[in-house]
């Protein structure tokens, strides 16, 4: 959440010449509403169920870069595709990160609270073991150029590459 998955993705998948595919756009598309409508209407496990579903279909494809929902790495089903079927970025962001990016953003459900410091806290502890599960590629967002993310995500996958032939 705020970690810049979707403007990097769409940064890698234009370098690799890819499709940028954005499993909530999907989502939200699939069901005719928003995340929050949903949340409100099917409750966070409605959501998730969704989520798994598209995540399922999507992951098989080739030739994209999918960003998936931050909570997507909750269900271990879900973790086991994404790892299984693809090359897996993780973007890290610190709380303070996390909280700055999204100061202002009134559509991610889990953040409409008073206490957002100790959400985002409280899922960053629930949730960073689970990317480091899975992931290929750790990338720390900082305030770093997004090409330079970009760049640093290409030359990583260029070695887990040649690392494999």
């Amino acid at each position: 959440m705020g970690a810049g998955k979707t403007t990097i993705g769409r940064s890698l998948a234009n370098a690799l010449q890819y499709e940028f595919v954005d499993s909530d756009h999907e989502i939200e598309t699939r069901a005719g509403a928003n995340i929050a409508w949903i949340f409100d209407v099917e409750g966070e496990e409605g959501f998730r169920n969704r989520e798994e579903a598209v995540i399922d279909e999507l992951s098989l494809s080739q030739g994209i870069v999918l960003a998936t929902g931050g909570g997507a790495i909750l269900r271990k089903e879900t973790r086991q595709r994404l790892k299984q079927r693809g090359l897996v970025v993780y973007l890290k962001a610190s709380a303070e990160q996390i909280l700055k990016r999204t100061a202002k953003d009134k559509k991610r459900p889990l953040l409409q609270t008073k206490n957002r410091d100790k959400v985002v806290r409280e899922l960053l502890k629930k949730r960073d073991p689970l990317y480091q599960e899975i992931a290929d590629i750790t990338i720390a967002t900082r305030n770093d150029k997004i090409s330079d993310v970009t760049q640093s995500i290409l030359r990583q996958i260029k070695a887990i590459a040649n690392n494999s032939d």
